[in-house]
């Protein structure tokens, strides 16, 4: 196999046109058959193959900048640069579906977060022409990444330096036209990147428009002609209006091609765009006939047939879905948002019963924010479904357009904590912090499928606020039961009879996390510890009665499947000392750095996110200021981080676990 045989870019050189389609067919089988083991992103990189292959015969990386936007379409990249182990992929120990610096110096950018490659080839460009650097710039963005208005931002300046290199390539899998082909726009192509076009055009127009009366309109008259003919020949009117030299569009799966266009535009002196067509799934049969994304994001899968292994159980995104569309049909001001996400966020069914209901501003958080803001002023309930992750993109339209004009409209936040395979930038474990400073805002923090319904209905008949309903990935477990009320809160469980005038500890959990806390509660009951567990559901604002339940107790433990700081915890312990009530808080959640990508379970295996963990955290914190307890019987490897700790008072600011 020549796939075997690459170990980075420079081998491809000696390869001949007949090995590299080859080559292109072998990354193909490869792809489908890994892919379809650990799951990832098939189809766009099924997409990408030739054209992959093309850049990095043309452009000479590491030296040479390649940024690839979005960073899912970057396997065939990681395939060209040495990295074809692909059995663990986006698991502990193996490769991420994301470029990632830390795997390959090829790897510039890593986040992830659609829309940003121009900015960051901008920014490198401007470098390299300050430091005297010839090396390239190329940004490859595409699968829907041109809809975000942070590429238009960077397009805006990137126009203004004309005379910086830089390359960008649009990798087009959704435009229908037809490539430009033969000698004529070929010609073009080349001669539009030619250095003594450029100044012949200069020249011209400067000779015309210093003559008298006719030189202007004559000048108009013949470029308008010139680019009238282009426009006839190529869709490249809307860049070449910015100031952006354009060649294609090309056939991106002929290597050939690809390669004829990436050097014309290597060698012109200026900002160029090379437009690609290429086909998301290309080559697999069961990705070219899926309708709805062209298997963009698979879990694992049967290589023949591309059915999933295992159906598996409901999952919190179709709850919502399903929700959605009752909610629909029993209410026609309720309208849906996504950003490019229709089918990830469980919109298909609402989309098919109600078209001309569902709104997707394409990759574009920040107007679909404003554009929500909107609708609830011309009098409809927008609910925006986004991953968790992605709001932060548009919290400045959330606290200045949505919150500041109090308007009615729900944020359904996917994804939200620890997700795992997909890494640091799609974790979602910032909202509750990020949110918790918007005025008039309301989280809902949902713990199982029903509480999904209900928190959702209650989210949309809030007309004068905006609300946000967030949830975790994957299958949703079995509904956990409340046993009694207080407040807006839900009791899961309450201490044994003779503890009930003196608990010793108020566990509060937030959303998914409440059988983990059950199950600490069972672990502590071991060590004679009584505890009441409560789900406060809307965990912003902190509800009313939680102070007076807290000071019942000894000591008061949040946990919550976010960031600590900020979070939950910090909100609890504010309101604690609002209400004058002075007792230790112990707050558990994700520590303030970045994750590595593994499943859920082992991230939160490794910061201690964990019912044995907590348990004996608090433990130890029980015996310290009672003097009563031992940690006896609950075991567990020391976190590599503790996951919590904190304080609503001075009072035992930290708890160390007690050693026998």
């Amino acid at each position: 196999m020549l796939l075997t045989h690459i170990r980075g870019p420079r081998d491809l050189d000696r390869l001949t046109p007949e090995q590299l389609d080859q080559l292109a067919a072998e990354i193909r089988t490869f792809l489908v058959d890994a892919v379809s083991k650990t799951g990832g992103h098939l189809g766009p990189n099924l997409g990408v193959v030739e054209l992959t292959i093309a850049l990095h015969r043309v452009f000479d990386s590491p030296r040479d900048k390649v940024l690839l936007d979005t960073g899912h379409q970057s396997y065939v990249h990681k395939l060209l640069t040495g990295r074809q182990d692909f059995s663990k992929l986006k698991g502990k120990g193996g490769l991420s579906g994301y470029p990632s610096r830390a795997e390959s110096e090829h790897d510039v950018i890593e986040n992830s977060h659609a829309s940003t490659v121009l900015g960051w080839a901008e920014g490198l460009a401007k470098a390299n022409e300050l430091l005297g650097k010839q090396d390239r710039v190329v940004a490859v963005i595409g699968d829907g990444a041109l809809t975000g208005g942070m590429a238009w931002e960077a397009l805006n300046n990137i126009a203004a330096a004309k005379n910086r290199p830089l390359v960008i390539v649009v990798n087009d899998n959704e435009w229908s036209y037809s490539p430009t082909i033969g000698g004529l726009a070929n010609h073009l192509a080349t001669l539009r990147t030619t250095d003594g076009y450029e100044r012949f055009l200069a020249r011209g127009k400067d000779l015309l428009e210093r003559t008298p009366v006719v030189g202007r309109p004559l000048y108009e008259t013949l470029h308008g002609a010139k680019k009238g003919l282009k426009d006839f020949i190529a869709p490249q009117g809307m860049f070449e209006d910015l100031g952006l030299k354009y060649v294609g569009p090309i056939d991106g799966h002929d290597i050939e091609a690809l390669e004829s266009a990436f050097q014309r535009a290597k060698r012109f002196g200026g900002p160029v765009i090379v437009h690609c067509l290429t086909e998301k799934g290309r080559g697999y049969t069961p990705a070219e006939q899926d309708e709805t994304d062209r298997f963009h994001g698979i879990g694992p899968i049967h290589p023949d047939t591309g059915l999933p292994i295992s159906a598996g159980g409901a999952d919190w995104t179709s709850v919502f879905g399903e929700e959605m569309v009752k909610l629909g049909e029993e209410r026609e001001d309720i309208v849906a948002i996504t950003a490019a996400m229709l089918h990830p966020v469980g919109l298909t069914e609402f989309a098919k019963r109600f078209p001309e209901r569902v709104f997707d501003v394409g990759i574009a958080e920040q107007h679909g924010a404003v554009s929500a803001a909107g609708l609830a002023t011309g009098g409809l309930h927008p609910v925006f479904a986004v991953y968790a992750t992605f709001l932060n993109r548009a919290f400045d339209q959330v606290l200045m357009d949505v919150a500041l004009h109090k308007c009615g409209v729900t944020f359904v936040l996917d994804r939200a904590g620890i997700t795992g395979t997909d890494g640091a930038s799609h974790n979602g474990m910032w909202d509750m912090s990020i949110l918790q400073v918007v005025p008039g805002l309301r989280i809902a923090a949902p713990r199982d499928a029903d509480q999904v319904r209900a928190q959702l209905r209650e989210a949309v008949e809030v007309d004068d606020a905006p609300t946000v309903v967030r949830y975790s990935k994957g299958a949703v477990g079995p509904a956990v039961r409340a046993v009694g009320r207080i407040g807006g809160m839900d009791v899961l469980r309450e201490p044994a009879p003779a503890d009930a005038d003196r608990p010793d500890v108020l566990l509060v959990s937030v959303g998914a996390l409440a059988p983990m806390c059950l199950e600490v509660a069972d672990l502590l009951d071991k060590q004679g510890i009584s505890a009441t567990v409560v789900d406060p559901r809307w965990v912003k604002p902190v509800d009313e009665e939680l102070p007076a339940l807290a000071e019942r107790h000894r000591v008061v433990v949040t946990v919550e499947d976010n960031i600590r700081v900020g979070g939950v915890g910090s909100a609890v312990a504010q309101a604690l000392r609002d209400s004058g009530v002075d007792m230790p808080l112990r707050d558990f959640g994700i520590p303030p750095r970045f994750l590595q990508h593994a499943s859920r379970k082992e991230v939160m295996a490794e910061i201690g996110l964990t019912a044995p963990d907590i348990a004996r955290q608090i433990t130890g914190l029980v015996s310290r200021i009672g003097g009563r307890y031992e940690d006896k019987s609950v075991e567990s490897a020391p976190a590599a981080e503790p996951a919590g700790t904190g304080a609503a008072s001075q009072a035992s600011t930290a708890a160390e676990p007690v050693r026998d």
